[in-house]
């Protein structure tokens, strides 16, 4: 495998996305990377129409059972083609501007950077966050596989990194994350689950400054000194959610270490 076709020629672009249950989006994530060389679609075996959708518009699809977000998509970028590779998640599309910038960097060879950044911009009830600690949520994903990609242990918040320097992008990684507030809620809390679990197996605990100080820390800071007021009402509620979030995570990690159950006891 090899980050070009023939020698001496630009370097080609596999884009990698992991899914499940994403008939309703994976069409226009795709879409959004017709620019790139291959599309490698990971599925942890959803039960709609996301594999066919993707195979329709020339995704080579991959099945495999889901242990983990990091692990996915390491699975994901070992599977690609080329060496270079461009990491989505089904809810994620490329815009116009870093889709030229993107093109413009693989022009010049990707010549002296091991992987770029770009700013993720989100939508929320139909407008998307310019403010708060939704934006710019800077992502590394377009990297060198051959100087990194997603490592470490932790499976949520999962971030990739690299050996070599990384440069900034123009543009927006736009992201539609939540269909619904309700699915919001059910995704923070298991979000929050997750990262209680892990920082209590490395042995992290919570305090009473965690479980008082630090959400009431995430609401000022993103939605005043951030300035997510600026966002309306939408500001005002995203940046209350993500509080919650916190909460959640320090109250869970404050009752596993106090040997307490996080999810319903088994029943016979």
């Amino acid at each position: 495998m090899s980050s070009t076709s023939a020698h001496g020629e630009r370097p080609r672009i596999s884009a990698c996305i992991i899914t499940f249950n994403e008939a309703d989006r994976i069409g226009a994530c795709l879409d959004s990377l017709a620019f790139c060389d291959e599309c490698v679609v990971v599925d942890s075996g959803s039960s709609d129409a996301t594999a066919q959708i993707a195979q329709a518009r020339g995704a080579r699809v991959l099945r495999r059972d889901f242990d983990g977000y990091r692990s996915q998509k390491d699975f994901a970028v070992q599977q690609a083609t080329y060496d270079w590779v461009l990491c989505l998640d089904a809810d994620e599309r490329v815009d116009t501007p870093l889709q030229a910038a993107i093109l413009a960097a693989r022009e010049a060879g990707f010549s002296g950077a091991a992987g770029y950044r770009f700013n993720r911009l989100s939508d929320y009830f139909g407008r998307f966050l310019r403010h708060g600690n939704a934006y710019p949520d800077r992502v590394l994903r377009l990297f060198d596989r051959r100087q990194g990609g997603w490592r470490g242990k932790r499976e949520i918040h999962e971030a990739a990194s690299v050996d070599g320097p990384v440069r900034p992008l123009a543009g927006d990684l736009i992201h539609y994350p939540y269909r619904s507030l309700a699915q919001q809620l059910i995704k923070t809390q298991r979000y929050a689950q997750m990262m209680a679990e892990h920082e209590y197996a490395r042995g992290k605990r919570a305090s009473w400054g965690k479980l008082v100080v630090s959400p009431a820390w995430r609401f000022w800071r993103g939605y005043v000194f951030r300035l997510g007021f600026l966002d309306g009402w939408r500001g005002l509620v995203y940046a209350y959610v993500r509080a919650n979030y916190v909460r959640q995570k320090a109250i869970m990690l404050w009752l596993l270490q106090h040997g307490q159950p996080v999810n319903d006891p088994p029943r016979n």
